[in-house]
């Protein structure tokens, strides 16, 4: 079924109902937000020739006319190929390229023009409206099957050329319900604040809120910035939003200094990195029962696993410390295992890669066999994460098994000397990596950005580690930094500090 089906189906039930908002204003009731989507797609189809299962790209920041966008792709049975903003003109030419879009939507042409790949149509919102008033919208959607590309989702990218990640009607379909069940309710008087880029997990969650009807808010902004979501969400009320970890640590910093407590936040849900131990109970003790976490892939969307609201906030279990240092148990939708490099099932407490199968699981990459049949492995996807199963099923992610570090043949995970060194109150971030040495192999190394009026030296640091973890875990050269790379979706790049520090 195609997924601008259920965006017709609510505008049908309630034509009036507030559908999309810029801050505070609304912008468009269902009826109007459907209506557009419809045109949308008409111009795709009669000015630009887009077919079903062409790809269609969107470069640009949050909007509210990104979701019209969206749905207007789906309407003529394309395929979307959103692309996040802050990538650099070549790095989206080449995911332009690589798709193979017939259109390109960006806002304001610039340079694109002059990159753009041969066969596609530069559309640029600023010069002309994406749809004109001589565009009759479309009567229906597009005629769809479950296993017909949907969204065609590149990845970050952090450690060579992106891949183009196919995602089906079928898998976001399975996404979406699994959020019901696995991660919280929806209810029509909700607004979902698109803090994080559309172009990825904030955007996939915008199906659930379209069927329950609830609002769709972009800030005014036009991304995160904690004052502002600190001041919106009283006004807007039931406020839920999609966050990385880093978000949630800056929203708290403000929080603590403004006196705010969460006022008009329904649910934060998050993921999209580690949330490190500390600093979710500093989150829940400031907000209180508002937050449920996932733990997904763009190869599984929002899919693998989820911790719940009552899991966060339940401090009477004897390992409620272990729990909520997890990313939960599997999704309803998908099963988990963590396995050896032969495939054989690790016992419960054993570090192994895990991999997962079931209905959101991608159809596979995108003009790139080999990379399919490395990651889709006899129905399994092998997600390149290292992690532990207790007996209960709860997860507990290690790293990604490139950031696993190997000294004199021990494995140590980076997470869990940043979690120790996170513990003393001047650290506010840390990256643990490894580098070359000649005799164990490697060695491991923190880049450290220090808190407070009196920053910590390296021997107070160590010191605090000797009393946190194993003396071999322990790192053995500490580098100060005012702050640490990151992309575009708060991930810390490791890629990029192991380069830096490599020889140091």
């Amino acid at each position: 079924m195609n997924l601008a089906e259920w965006l017709v189906r609510t505008a049908r039930r309630d034509p009036q109902r507030p559908a999309l908002f810029s801050g505070e204003t609304m912008v468009a009731t269902y009826g109007e937000f459907a209506e557009r989507a419809a045109r949308i797609g008409a111009a795709l189809r009669t000015r630009h020739g887009v077919e079903p299962g062409d790809r269609v790209a969107i470069f640009m920041k949050n909007g509210t006319d990104y979701l019209e966008l969206l749905y207007g792709i789906w309407f003529c049975g394309a395929v979307a190929v959103p692309i996040n903003a802050k990538l650099h003109m070549r790095e989206a030419a080449f995911i332009i390229a690589n798709s193979q879009s017939r259109v390109a939507f960006v806002r304001g042409a610039g340079e694109m023009a002059e990159v753009l790949p041969d066969g596609c149509a530069l559309h640029d919102l600023d010069a002309e409206p994406a749809f004109g008033a001589d565009d009759a919208p479309l009567a229906a959607p597009e005629p769809r099957l479950a296993d017909d590309l949907a969204w065609l989702f590149y990845t970050s990218g952090t450690t060579g050329k992106p891949k183009g990640v196919m995602l089906s009607n079928a898998n976001l379909h399975a996404m979406t319900y699994a959020y019901f069940v696995d991660v919280d309710d929806v209810l029509p008087e909700d607004a979902a604040v698109y803090a994080a880029p559309l172009s990825h997990g904030a955007g996939l969650y915008n199906f659930m809120h379209v069927l329950r009807g609830s609002r769709h808010v972009v800030p005014a902004s036009g991304g995160f910035d904690a004052a502002e979501l600190s001041a919106l969400a009283p006004k807007l009320c039931n406020v839920t939003l999609f966050a990385a970890p880093t978000m949630i640590t800056r929203l708290l910093a403000t929080a603590r200094e403004s006196g705010y407590a969460g006022e008009g936040l329904r649910t934060i849900v998050y993921g999209g990195g580690p949330m490190y131990l500390a600093d979710i109970e500093a989150a829940t003790a400031q907000f209180g029962a508002r937050f449920v976490q996932i733990y997904g892939q763009g190869e599984s969307p929002m899919t693998l696993t989820a911790l719940s609201r009552a899991d966060i906030m339940d401090r009477t279990h004897p390992r409620w410390r272990e729990r909520l240092a997890s990313v939960g148990r599997a999704q309803s939708c998908v099963a988990i295992r963590v396995v050896a490099p032969d495939g054989t099932d690790r016992a419960p407490g054993e570090v192994g890669e895990i991999i997962a199968a079931g209905a959101p699981v991608m159809k596979g990459y995108w003009n790139n066999r080999q990379a399919t049949a490395e990651t889709l492995r006899d129905g399994w996807l092998w997600t390149g994460d290292m992690g532990s199963l207790d007996a209960d099923g709860y997860l507990t992610l290690r790293d990604r098994s490139k950031d696993v570090i190997i000294s004199g043949g021990t494995n140590i995970y980076p997470r869990e000397v940043e979690e120790a060194l996170l513990t003393h109150p001047g650290v506010a971030e840390v990256s643990v990596i490894g580098r070359p040495n000649p005799e164990w192999g490697e060695e491991v190394v923190a880049i450290v950005v220090t808190a407070g009026p009196t920053p910590p030296t390296a021997a107070e640091l160590d010191a605090h580690c000797r009393t946190q973890i194993a003396g071999f875990k322990r790192p053995k050269a500490y580098h100060f930094e005012a702050e640490l790379p990151k992309n575009n979706y708060g991930k810390v790049l490791k890629t990029e500090l192991r380069a830096r520090f490599a020889a140091s």
